[in-house]
């Protein structure tokens, strides 16, 4: 690969541990900085030896890691092949075999033996999704997580038929480290509903439009130790898995393809419940997902929420309704997920489906599906009533009136409650140019240590509460449960925990420290928490993008009296905060805006006079 590596002005911050204003205010203020060989005008890109030469001659502090070198090498092949060498990558990590030219092949080993194959590989994986994050559509994973625990997937042969890049099929944070049924455990028989499991599926299909994706998936699955069967096809045209009945299947498929094969598939044998109309696609997906689960096998679909009312899906879901084949709707942030179960022979279809508004706090969805399950749910609606209507599923819709307007009002008070204010600051000329050390220096003088989690712990399951990553990032409760074992590490107020994708100081102690998470507890009689916690943050992409596990001991850390640092701790306390509230204030503003227009329709909300 003879390319020149390049960086763009993020990559160029991240590597001298400043923020992106800074890179702006060189290639303002000194002539001599390298010039764009490529990118454009908004997003230029500079090669990185010439970076490197211009950051030591003016005696700028900087550190290319491995993973970075290793990732801009990747790069410097342009985007047309990155992914293909991303895949590549994989295929060497996983089978010792690669098309990558032998200096490449050499940092990518490096990279694997330094760090372990999995999260080597998982580093460039998430820095290929980042770069390019509008071509490729991944699904949250908080609701991936959330449909595999719905499916009950533990233990069980879960499909995929548009896995993408395997966001779905990959077990979560803290599962069970296995990929085959724990020895002892019966194998389910015949028509079985799928037992609840250990932690990860035991089996794992998938299917993938393009061959990078598909190839991409395999690796990381692999990596984990899942037995996996990654094909590449267009599981409409042409199915990579005729035969199969799965366990579960689990689908975000893509929205509104008109080219999905209406012609050619008019009378194909999947469509039981109806053709699906040729601007219909997703209910196509629908019933391809029910062709591949087994009797009394659970499925899983991500639909646009239109297609729970569109006239034209109306006679397929009264089908789907009447075969009890499909038991919920759930409304997320941006989507619906429908719910199905494939009937078995002579079993009775339910009178009554499901029917739930998630999109301000997924929480409620597992246990009001469990509750519907188990026949004792209080947010269901008659099917007899849905089939003498619209057959119109969407459900804001389906709100009990009476409740419209106490929520309404809670909302609301929710909304102006979580009001914040940035931190008043001052505009300065020219940045500061204030001596500093690094975290590792922090480290080594014993102002800070560092912990991690036991290898291998998990966080389903038990009776001590363990913070997750995901808590995390949304700043919430410790959520995961795990049992007492050696080399649990407890939370006091004050640690600083970082994820992948967030940094916390703790307020409340007594839970333990889950998996994919560090610890660094500070000495507050030196070190003022909140001022390190906003340093990590932002050091932006080492933390944010996975690649903290390889050189976020690196990040710049000013040398301050506690004092000056408490005040910094402050402003950073107060931008988390006002974060925090963003966030939520997003999501409740959803929430007021719906209740509002149902309840001032309805007659459930007048105007203030």
């Amino acid at each position: 690969m003879s390319h020149d590596p390049t960086v763009n002005a993020g990559d160029i911050a991240r590597l001298a541990g400043v923020g992106r204003a800074a890179v702006s205010n060189w290639r303002r203020r000194h002539d001599d900085f390298p010039q764009p060989i490529g990118g454009t005008a908004n997003q230029p890109l500079f090669s990185l030896r010439q970076v490197e030469s211009w950051l030591r001659r003016y005696g700028k502090s900087y550190q290319v890691s491995l993973g970075d070198r290793v990732w801009q090498r990747l790069k410097a092949a342009g985007d047309l092949r990155l992914g293909r060498l991303v895949a590549q990558a994989g295929t060497l990590l996983t089978s010792g075999e690669s098309e990558l030219e032998p200096e490449l092949a050499g940092l990518v080993s490096e990279l694997a033996e330094r760090h372990g194959a999995l999260t080597a590989y998982e580093f460039l994986c998430e820095r290929y999704l980042e770069a390019h994050s509008r071509q490729l559509s991944v699904t949250r994973h908080d609701v991936a997580e959330l449909m595999l625990r719905l499916v009950r997937a533990d233990g069980a042969t879960v499909l995929d038929p548009a896995c993408g890049v395997g966001t779905l099929l990959l077990p979560p944070p803290g599962a069970a480290e296995r990929s085959e049924a724990v020895p002892g455990d019966p194998a389910p028989a015949e028509g079985d509903d799928p037992p609840p499991g250990r932690g990860r599926p035991a089996r794992v299909l998938g299917q993938e439009l393009s061959e990078t994706s598909a190839a991409i998936t395999a690796a990381r699955l692999r990596l984990r130790g899942i037995q996996a069967d990654i094909v590449a096809g267009d599981s409409m045209r042409l199915d990579g898995f005729p035969e199969v009945k799965a366990d579960a299947v689990v689908c975000d498929p893509p929205f509104n393809e008109r080219a999905w094969g209406y012609e050619e598939l008019t009378g194909d044998p999947r469509w039981e419940h109806g053709l699906p109309p040729r601007g219909e696609p997703e209910l196509a997906w629908v019933q391809h997902c029910l062709t591949h689960v087994r009797p009394g096998g659970l499925v899983a679909v991500l639909m646009p929420p239109a297609a729970a009312s569109r006239k034209a899906g109306r006679r397929i879901r009264a089908n789907l309704l009447r075969a009890g084949a499909l038991r919920a709707v759930v409304a997320l942030p941006g989507s619906d997920l429908w719910l199905l179960r494939r009937p078995r022979a002579g079993e009775r279809p339910p009178s009554e489906v499901l029917i739930l508004d998630a999109t301000a706090d997924l929480a409620p969805v597992e246990p009001a599906w469990l509750a519907y399950l188990d026949d004792r749910s209080d947010q269901t609606v008659r099917i007899i009533d849905l089939l003498a209507d619209e057959v119109d599923m969407t459900p804001a819709r389906h709100q009990r009136r009476d409740d419209v307007g106490r929520a309404f009002a809670q909302a609301r008070d929710r909304f102006l409650a979580a009001a914040a204010v940035p931190p008043d600051l001052k505009v300065l000329d020219q940045p500061l140019d204030q001596p500093s050390t690094t975290l590792g220096d922090l480290i080594k003088e014993g102002l800070v240590s560092t912990s991690q989690a036991p290898p291998k712990m998990a966080a389903d399951g038990g009776d001590v509460a363990v913070l997750t990553a995901d808590d995390v990032l949304r700043g919430s409760a410790p959520s995961g449960l795990t049992s007492m074992q050696p080399g649990l590490i407890v939370i006091r107020p004050g640690d600083v925990v970082a994820s992948y994708s967030g940094v916390r100081v703790i307020a409340d102690g007594g839970a333990v420290l889950g998996p994919h998470l560090t610890l660094y507890r500070v000495d507050a009689r030196r070190l003022d928490p909140d001022f390190l916690a906003g340093f990590l943050r932002a050091a932006g992409g080492r933390v944010t993008t996975g690649s903290s596990r390889f050189d976020v001991r690196r990040t710049r850390v000013p040398r301050l009296s506690l004092k000056e640092q408490k005040a910094y701790g402050e402003a950073f306390r107060q931008l988390a905060v006002l974060e925090d509230a963003l966030r939520e204030t997003s999501t409740l503003g959803r929430t007021l805006i719906r209740l509002g227009l149902d309840g001032l329709a309805d007659g459930h909300l007048h105007p203030q006079s």
